[in-house]
């Protein structure tokens, strides 16, 4: 394995020589990444009349260097399966948060601590989330605020998730020390539409940001923007080009709501220099999503999200379960034909399908859809491979919390299956992976109901003046 951090590449023979691990990616790409958010963020960031701490990281201190300590990420092969050779990219390392919001969630509280550090003013995050970026930005702040890199006083977040992810959102000293639940408060909302947390929390930074800074004197900071995302995700693509290139063209699978990471690497790919760009094959990239949220594969496939382009279901009374078999890019088994298969995965008719569709249709690639149904039929298959990349998925999948790397499996394993993929080198990316033993659900005691933007402007006010 290579083992590396930024000034120093360790062999050990005790592993396999074709695996890869960084125990911290941020500060080995640190010089990179800066540019990357200059490139991204800095022509926007004075423009909106709404806070923004801007592009700038701070310098690089021990106390930098240990916080962003927990962005590791590990490359293993998993071995060949109907021809194609399979490798993981685990980007869920973090044990405070095991998934990938780690990277971008690090990244937007990096810039928040170097602006505070320069100014003295007080930040509040606004985030909201499905659950996993809701976690990480709290694991993030957290970290922050250990290191004494600022003080509780200066830097918080509040976050608003969907009344129905709050089994996701993992526990931590943000909400067992009183202080600390006071001034970063969870909000949940009980909406029909999950998505409804995010026109919340913009409601409230259009409505009453300016008032917040006037009456406690604090920044809010609404954080949901692809660029935020990409300028982490960029390290996919550096880590890939130095340390594991391709030699032929590469298939990445990916889970997605949004597919943020996928166009990250892309973005990544995009800032390489010439002669490697021009050396190494163009990505291909491919989507999985669930049936609760099939749009970015109907978007692909169709040019449209309308439900009615979902293939038509037939119930086998023999079974029990719904069939088709008109289209291999959709489950062929399911026990419901809309089925939420991970609340993760709730954003519906995604701004980003356009350039996903593009880079698709110009460099080859494809997507399906997977049901829990198939997940479940395909567990113990999943869970061998992923022991071979050195990952352990719990024996009952009752236990398992986040499905994305399940369904990112899945979704390879049946398009294998169904003929779907030429290439020969596919990479899975592993955004996500966590059971009942990772991790303690925030009590329900903790959480903050809001049915409207003006009550969750309520809980942040609170939050801001405590």
């Amino acid at each position: 394995m290579h083992r590396t951090g930024e000034r120093q590449v360790q062999v050990t023979t005790q592993v396999p020589m074709d695996e890869v691990e960084l125990t911290n990616a941020i500060e080995r790409y640190y010089s990179r990444i800066g540019p990357t958010l200059q490139l991204l963020l800095g022509e926007d960031a004075g423009r909106s009349p709404e806070f923004n701490p801007g592009p700038e990281l701070p310098g690089m201190t021990s106390g930098i260097r240990e916080f962003f300590s927990a962005s590791g990420l590990h490359h293993a092969s998993m071995g060949e399966y109907g021809g194609k050779r399979l490798a993981l990219l685990n980007l869920a390392l973090n044990p405070g948060t095991r998934t990938t919001k780690t990277f971008a969630s690090l990244l937007t509280v990096a810039r928040a601590v170097r602006f505070i550090q320069e100014t003295g003013e007080r930040v509040m995050i606004l985030t909201p989330s499905s659950a996993n970026k809701a976690t990480a930005m709290r694991d993030a702040v957290l970290r922050a605020l250990r290191l004494d890199l600022v003080t509780p006083e200066q830097l918080s977040v509040s976050v608003v998730i969907p009344q129905g992810s709050t089994s996701k959102l993992w526990d931590s000293e943000l909400h067992r020390d009183p202080e600390l639940q006071a001034r970063n408060p969870v909000a949940v909302y009980p909406g029909t539409d999950p998505a409804g947390v995010k026109a919340l929390a913009r409601h409230v930074v259009d409505a009453y940001g300016s008032a917040l800074k006037d009456a406690a004197g604090v920044n809010l900071w609404y954080t949901l923007d692809l660029n935020n995302y990409m300028a982490a995700d960029v390290v996919r693509a550096f880590v890939e080009s130095e340390l594991f290139p391709p030699v032929a063209p590469r298939l990445h699978v990916h889970a997605v709501s949004s597919a943020y990471g996928l166009l990250g690497h892309a973005q990544g790919r995009a800032l390489l220099d010439e002669s490697t760009r021009e050396h190494t094959p163009r990505p291909r990239y491919f989507l999985v999503q669930h049936l609760g949220a099939p749009d970015m594969v109907l978007s692909l496939y169709h040019g449209g999200t309308s439900r009615d382009l979902v293939p038509a279901y037939r119930y086998d009374d023999m079974t029990g379960l719904f069939e088709q078999r008109t289209d291999p890019r959709f489950p062929y088994l399911t026990a419901d034909t809309s089925e939420t298969l991970d609340t993760t995965f709730y954003t519906r008719n995604p701004p980003t399908s356009a350039r996903m569709n593009e880079l698709i249709h110009s460099h080859g690639g494809g997507g399906i859809v997977v049901s829990l149904h198939e997940c479940l039929s395909r567990y113990a298959q999943v869970r061998a491979l992923l022991r071979k990349a050195r990952l352990e998925l719990p024996a009952d999948p009752r236990e398992l919390r986040e499905w994305s790397l399940v369904m990112a499996m899945t979704g390879l394993l049946n398009a294998v299956d169904r003929g779907l993929i030429d290439e020969e080198d596919v990479l899975v990316h592993g955004s996500g992976c966590y059971s009942v033993h990772d991790y303690s659900v925030l009590p329900h005691t903790a959480l903050h109901l809001v049915e409207n933007g003006d009550m969750l402007k309520d809980v942040v006010f609170k939050a801001a003046q405590a």
